[in-house]
């Protein structure tokens, strides 16, 4: 399982950009979004509490995203949770220090969410699908 989400953080590290669909109400609402990051063993994403996709993980954790890189597409399905310590923001901050501009560990604003649990697949027009659960 560990080997699991360690490739799926590492295919959305090096294609650099996602794009996360949340809900809000019977709307599906998509949005590119650039930080993954692994931390205590889990995947996480970072967002601001003042955004919009804040409010709608909150009401509806089901999320799924999808990235493409050289060929292959990942899509990434699963329920988020927060994490509101402040380690777990500081580490996604550490990871990604260009957030600094925007974001503080400290701020009241910036949030963290990991997949409690997930479900990826790796697909191209070259080879057959391949599953990996986390």
């Amino acid at each position: 399982m560990e080997q699991n989400v360690e490739r799926v953080a590492r295919f959305l590290q090096e294609a650099g950009t996602y794009y996360l669909a949340t809900t809000e109400g019977d709307q599906p609402r998509v949005r590119p979004f650039g930080t993954a990051h692994l931390f205590e063993g889990k995947l996480y994403i970072q967002t601001g509490k003042v955004k919009p996709v804040s409010h709608q993980i909150l009401a509806n954790p089901k999320v799924e995203l999808c990235a493409f890189m050289n060929g292959e597409w990942i899509r990434v399905a699963g329920e988020l949770a927060e994490d509101d310590r402040r380690e777990a923001r500081q580490s996604m901050l550490d990871a990604y220090p260009s957030l600094r501009k925007m974001y503080d560990e400290d701020d009241g604003n910036t949030q963290v969410f990991y997949f409690k649990s997930g479900e990826a697949t790796i697909s191209s027009f070259t080879h057959q699908p391949e599953v990996l659960r986390f």
